[in-house]
């Protein structure tokens, strides 16, 4: 679908999406056209919604990625059914646009500030999933809805991120491509374009989840199957697009893995690579063949208890393989920790055959035991760093760092987080750089980070199941070569403004410095650079006058894409990578502060920059609103959230709480009219009788507290119905003492899983496992397991169970109520398919029952399912028999819909006594869920 290279590129979803859903038909047919039996039977059509197409377009433009994931399903069973939307995007991308088509209908993602006060716990809550093996991994992000039966949906979910070049010397994007089932239509399309040039180009096996049942692909070698790579020198192209028979080779449940492209761009040897477009710059700085900077490394293993077995194993072998790759300038020390410090000597000592040989023997002899001084082995390590740096002469100028490795909360000593953060600070003192790593799910990964950020280092995290070794050898690979230090970056003040970071303690080699900022000149026609640094032996300082001529993007190859707004006034390639590496910067400096003034400012620029870019952040939150161009009559504006979380992404309509799996339908108009079968006011029941034509009505004047069983079904269906009474003053000159509404009614939903309703004229409460509090006054609808319930602001509570039981309640709301009015309910029987012919209840032993008039003695009506006369109201008795009861009735007239339509009906005086079974204290429950009847057998909660 060509119309989604748009939306990669980070422009408005909106836009071309009533396009889309015209053209977008039943594909059923096709796939099924296309999928072989066996596979079919794999899918389980009949329980689950359809994938009929799973899309990934991406869009790389000089390292900065543009990426959009299209999915399509279809319900094809005669019931409503509940899917689920993931994807894992990279942890470092930023979502700037979630899309859902369901039906005919658009929801929009709109970004929006997020409450300072959730800031905090939204950080925490990042997720790292262990479903990828990078050492990155990645986020994922969940949105969970409802598909009405024979209807289609459609998700839309864009990102972009800033490739970084790290192990290898190359960069690599990835994508992951698990739909979780087989799909007709599958295509993964990646165009890149650099104007620098491609050196080299790769597309590697799919990289396997670990999850049981994933693919076999990493025993292959190369490309997936289907691969198709079309490149010149500046652009390429690839596609992965299988059929549904390669896809079952691979993985017969739909999880493939990531499909990953590796390559590198020629670069400038000297000052680097400088692009300019509309006002703003980037800069590419990536030097090579400089003579390394010695290191001065201490190695700090923990080696307590919870180290035991492969993981301590493996990371000694992975120590084994990093002392042979020290060189000869270099200095080392090792350092093992439990509840104990263990320096393996006093100074650092020289790279020599016995010092590693003496070295790899130490570490062999390392055993867990103990706990977790974390703040001990730190401060050991840097003061053998500063005291080997302050205590000799040292003519090349070196690199000093500590490469930290544990699986574990600190236990023993300091455990205090934020004095081990301090006390690391003010001991390095800038001139140490810590690299830390991470094992397993019980690591503090935050205490990490931050030390990492605070001390010019990087972390990785390791998961349970993954070779740590081989995942420390690799974080050492990307430190192992230090050309640079002290490296600074600087532009003329007058014609640069708002440039991102331009200080870097160290430059390794093979990986890259990145500098964006914007011009005051548009029209400048070359930019002056110059680069500072520390060599081994020297200082290092670059300078150049860069030509910025205008120049469009897309010139380097007729045809090639256009970045998101590139035109007039638009956002361009360029503009969006200085405001995604801004707000990261801001995020970390955020993260690193400890004063509350300066992390506020930090938060309010990181908000606003992320607010004008469409950044889905810690400090911004995505909301939902239905596209105006796909609304049929709605007049509410509906809102839904959702955030990166460990949870599935939470989502709920304007105003509810966080609930997964909320279903976007059309709260229930009052004014349709929905059933005769009803309690409402003071309190009047109705009962109608659709085959015979005739409608009943009686009264039931209970005591304020009463609790009245209106529909018990819990041994059957699993659904309990009842309503509490609250008391009012009778009007003037009434017949009745007082009043009574139902001011609560409950709900008890016991099939597939247990679910509590409680419905008040001001709030819901759904208690289905996670309690959610709903109010009356803002429109929602949620949904999860077979239960939906749908608020209509002010209006009415929508309860549907498993789409064949419906109860509609009416709220009745009175701005300046009389002494006898009282806020109050309506109970409304929708829809009663589902419940069985054991109903009881008030209403429910009569939902499964006919009815027929007996003409009196005095003969008075003829016609005897039409009512008398108007004027007889009230005077003609006749009889009804229902249920084998024999009850006098008179006709009568009775308001219903929140007295929008009056019904005729046939009144059972004296509180039903001769129409309902037993009497009417046979109908008091003891408690709001209670499921008990005395009418039958006993149904206990």
């Amino acid at each position: 679908m060509l119309l989604l290279l748009g939306l990669c590129l980070g422009m408005p979803l909106c836009a071309g999406l009533q396009e889309e859903a015209r053209r977008w038909g039943d594909t059923s047919e096709q796939v099924g056209l296309r999928i072989p039996r066996q596979v079919r039977l794999l899918q389980r059509l009949k329980t689950k919604p359809l994938m009929t197409e799973f899309s990934v377009k991406s869009t790389i433009i000089s390292r900065y990625a543009f990426t959009t994931v299209s999915c399509k399903m279809l319900n094809r069973a005669s019931e409503d059914h509940e899917t689920e939307f993931q994807m894992q995007i990279p942890a470092a991308a930023f979502i700037t646009n979630f899309t859902m088509l369901i039906g005919d209908k658009v929801y929009q993602g709109e970004i929006a500030e997020r409450e300072k006060k959730n800031g905090d716990r939204v950080k925490e809550k990042r997720n790292k999933t262990t479903e990828d093996s990078g050492e990155e991994g990645t986020e994922t992000f969940r949105a969970a809805l409802v598909i009405p039966s024979k209807d289609k949906a459609a998700f839309f979910l864009s990102y972009e991120e800033l490739l970084q070049r790290r192990l290898g010397k190359k960069y690599e994007h990835v994508i992951s491509v698990r739909p979780q089932q087989l799909v007709g239509r599958l295509t993964v399309d990646v165009t890149l374009l650099e104007r620098s040039g491609i050196a080299s180009l790769e597309v590697l096996p799919l990289r396997n989840s670990r999850q049981k049942g994933s693919g076999r692909a990493e025993e292959d070698s190369g490309p997936p199957p289907s691969t198709i790579i079309n490149q010149n020198e500046t652009f390429a192209k690839v596609v992965f697009k299988p059929s549904v028979v390669q896809q079952a080779r691979i993985a017969q449940n739909g999880i493939l893995g990531d499909f990953i492209i590796r390559y590198d761009v020629n670069r400038e040897q000297s000052i680097g690579e400088i692009q300019v477009l509309n006002g703003y710059f980037v800069h590419y700085f990536a030097p090579k063949d400089l003579p390394p900077l010695p290191k001065n490394v201490v190695f700090v293993l923990d080696s307590s208890a919870s180290m035991v077995g492969a993981k301590l194993r493996q990371t000694k072998d992975a120590l084994f393989t990093i002392l042979h790759d020290l060189r000869p300038q270099d200095r080392f020390n090792i350092i093992g920790f439990s509840n104990r410090i263990k320096v393996w000597k006093d100074n650092l000592i020289s790279v020599t055959p016995n010092s590693i040989r003496d070295g790899k023997i130490y570490i062999h002899h390392m055993s867990p035991t103990g706990g977790t001084d974390i703040n001990g082995a730190l401060q050991t390590a840097i003061r053998l760093l500063n005291n080997y740096v302050a205590h000799n002469d040292i003519e090349d100028r070196s690199v000093s760092l500590i490469v930290f490795l544990t699986d574990g909360k600190p236990t023993v000593g300091e455990t205090h987080t934020l004095k081990i953060l301090n006390n690391t600070k003010e001991a390095a003192q800038g001139r140490v750089c810590i690299f830390t790593i991470g094992i397993g799910n019980d690591v503090d990964f935050k205490l990490l980070e931050k030390l990492s950020l605070e001390n010019c280092g990087l972390t990785r995290r390791v998961h349970e199941e993954e070779n740590a070794g081989a995942q420390l050898i690799g974080f050492y690979d990307e430190i192992r070569t230090p050309l640079l230090s002290d490296i600074r970056m600087d532009y003329p003040p007058g014609l640069v403004e708002q440039a991102t970071k331009t200080l870097f303690p160290n430059y390794f080699n093979g990986s890259e410095i990145i500098i964006a900022g914007k011009l005051t000149n548009k029209k400048l026609d070359q930019l002056h650079v110059e680069v500072t640094a520390s060599n081994s032996k020297k200082f290092v300082i670059l300078k150049k006058d860069v030509p910025v001529g205008p120049r469009k993007v897309g010139s380097d190859v007729p045809g090639s894409p256009r970045p998101p707004g590139d035109g007039e006034g638009g956002s361009n390639h360029i503009e969006r990578l200085w405001s995604y590496l801004t707000v990261k910067e801001l995020q970390s400096s955020w993260l690193q502060s400890d004063d509350e003034q300066e992390k506020e400012r930090l938060r309010q620029r990181a908000q606003a920059l992320a607010v004008s870019y469409h950044f889905l952040t810690p400090f911004t939150s995505m909301k939902l609103r239905k596209s105006a161009a796909h609304v049929d009559g709605l007049e509410d504006t509906h809102g839904m959230s959702a955030a990166m979380g460990p949870e599935t992404v939470m989502q709920s309509l304007r105003g509810a709480g966080a609930q997964s799996g909320a279903t976007l339908k059309k709260p229930f108009d009052p004014r349709i009219k929905i059933s005769k079968t009803s309690v409402d006011g003071d309190p009047h029941f109705v009962v109608d009788f659709p085959l015979s034509k005739l409608t009943v009505c009686f009264n039931i004047d209970g005591e304020p507290g009463d609790i009245l069983r209106l529909v018990s079904d819990h041994m059957d269906s699993g659904v309990t119905v009842n309503g509490e009474l609250i008391g009012a003053p009778a009007p003037p000159n009434g017949h009745k003492k007082q009043r009574t509404y139902f001011r609560t009614i409950t709900i008890l939903i016991n099939k597939p899983e247990r679910s509590y309703l409680e419905i008040t004229p001001s709030r819901v409460i759904l208690d289905g496992g996670d309690r959610l509090v709903l109010p009356c006054n803002q429109s929602v609808v949620v949904g999860s397991r077979g239960l939906e319930v749908s608020v209509s602001a002010n209006a009415n509570v929508t309860v549907t169970i498993q789409g064949t039981i419906a109860f509609v309640i009416l709220i009745h709301l009175y701005k300046k109520p009389a002494p006898f009015q009282r806020n109050h309910l309506g109970f409304y029987i929708s829809n009663s398919k589902g419940l069985s012919n054991n109903c009881h209840g008030l209403l429910g032993q009569f939902l499964n029952q006919d009815a027929k008039l007996i003409e009196d003695p005095a003969g008075l009506s003829k016609n005897l399912t039409h009512p008398p006369l108007p004027q007889a109201e009230g005077r003609s008795e006749t009889i009804l028999k229902v249920k084998g009861h024999r009850v006098p009735v008179v006709w009568k007239q009775r308001k219903i819909y929140n007295g929008e339509e009056q019904i005729d009906c046939w009144f059972a005086r004296n509180n039903a006594a001769k129409l309902i079974d037993g009497e009417y204290k046979d109908y008091l429950a003891s408690h709001p869920f209670d499921t008990e009847t005395a009418l039958g057998t006993s149904r206990g909660l």
